[in-house]
């Protein structure tokens, strides 16, 4: 493979240059190496749980799961969130049953034996027993604390309650080409769940790599032609510079001649978010993530937010947040299902295509498949998870 080098002497070129081993077939299946990974990566990282308009009210909650780990989130009545491990500190029992909803007072009261805690910061502001015995203290006794922060509209908790939101840090992908993006002032028009038969880290790889593009998606390749070439983005070819300057969609990125944003027509039905820059409009589409739980798509006309849910070795959840603006929900001449019907055919697409290969891990002769050039991004990806499972 050439060495294709640019002026000043650096590899620009993205392909790995030599092949490079997978990660353990069985890591895709075993229940013991699922466990493994839900008590390291997704407890070490940041996760996304929901948009903040979710919890705009004081007093309002929402619960979460992470593995076995139960999580409850608060608006304070102050307007700050909290998060804190979903159990009383008597006996564990769960404090908030249902999946959401609005607290009755400023305690959060364990439906248990009654044990209180306030809901601003998590203290036990009383027991149920007529006396308290020696040796116990309430300032003892608190709820256990969870990281959370907000990030322009978006809610993430880490299980770390002295971990920091650095956007610096804690993308895998950069959000830098969503800093026009009005986040904060944006949607949610649409929200679809669907279950895949699949390992979440097998979600991620299809995701990370468009090697199976043309054949699994033909209507996207059709409306972003750099993907019938089966790359991403145009240096992931060694003679990516013989092309450099082109204004054909097929080597320089971006949607197709006429076409604006992900829909079914290509169209952005005269609706695209005023606060992007032309440079931002012509890219077409845009991608941030955090592993392992969510990434996110910002379009000229939307965004799209999609999480993560391991349900179990082999099934992952996902749900899927088209985001607008609230003038471009209320137009008349603005029809969301182009959007969001296009964004749901790609993900089954995609979901299909995880099945089989989900399927095909379990031959037993198979100890790990190979990674291409063009999955440089799968090498990162398995590196990240065999250092955060070590």
């Amino acid at each position: 493979m050439s060495d294709r080098r640019t002026p000043d002497g650096t590899n620009a070129y993205n392909g790995l240059k030599q092949a490079e081993p997978g990660l353990p077939a069985t890591w895709y299946y075993d229940p013991d190496q699922h466990a493994r990974e839900m008590k390291t990566l997704w407890r070490s990282n940041w996760l996304y749980v929901c948009r903040s308009d979710e919890l705009n009210a004081a007093l309002s909650y929402r619960t979460f799961e992470i593995g076995d780990q139960n999580i409850v989130i608060v608006r304070a009545s102050d307007g700050s969130l909290n998060a804190f491990h979903n159990a009383c500190r008597h006996r564990g029992s769960v404090l908030c049953i249902e999946n959401s909803g609005q607290l009755k007072s400023k305690l959060l009261v364990c439906p248990y034996h009654q044990w209180s805690y306030a809901a601003d910061n998590g203290d036990l502001v009383r027991t149920s027993s007529f006396t308290e015995p020696d040796g116990f203290s309430k300032a003892d006794y608190p709820l256990f604390k969870v990281a959370c922060a907000e990030w322009r509209g978006s809610i993430f908790i880490h299980l770390d309650p002295g971990a920091m939101f650095d956007e610096q840090d804690v993308f895998n992908r950069s959000a830098e080409n969503f800093r026009n993006f009005p986040l904060e002032t944006m949607v949610t028009g649409y929200t679809w769940k669907t279950r895949i038969a699949c390992n979440w880290k097998t979600f991620w790889e299809n995701f990370n790599e468009c090697l199976h593009c043309p054949n699994v998606h033909p209507e996207l390749v059709e409306l972003v032609p750099l993907f019938t070439r089966r790359i991403i983005n145009p240096k992931d070819v060694p003679d990516w510079q013989d092309h450099e300057g082109s204004t054909d969609p097929k080597f320089r990125g971006g949607m197709r001649e006429g076409g604006e944003t992900w829909s079914s027509d290509g169209s952005a039905q005269g609706h695209t978010i005023s606060q992007l820059t032309p440079e931002d409009l012509e890219r077409g589409h845009t991608y941030c993530s955090i592993w392992p739980n969510v990434f996110i798509g910002g379009y000229p006309d939307h965004v799209r937010i999609v999480r993560l849910h391991p349900v179990g070795p082999e099934e992952t959840e996902l749900t899927a947040e088209w985001l607008f603006l609230p003038e471009t929900l209320g137009a008349d001449d603005y029809d969301i299902s182009n959007v969001v019907d296009f964004g749901k055919l790609v993900m089954e697409q995609d979901a299909t295509a995880c099945e089989l290969n989900q399927k095909g891990l379990h031959a037993a002769p198979l100890e790990h498949g190979v990674l291409m050039p063009e999955e440089y991004v799968l090498k990162r990806f398995h590196t990240w998870v065999r250092d955060g499972v070590t």
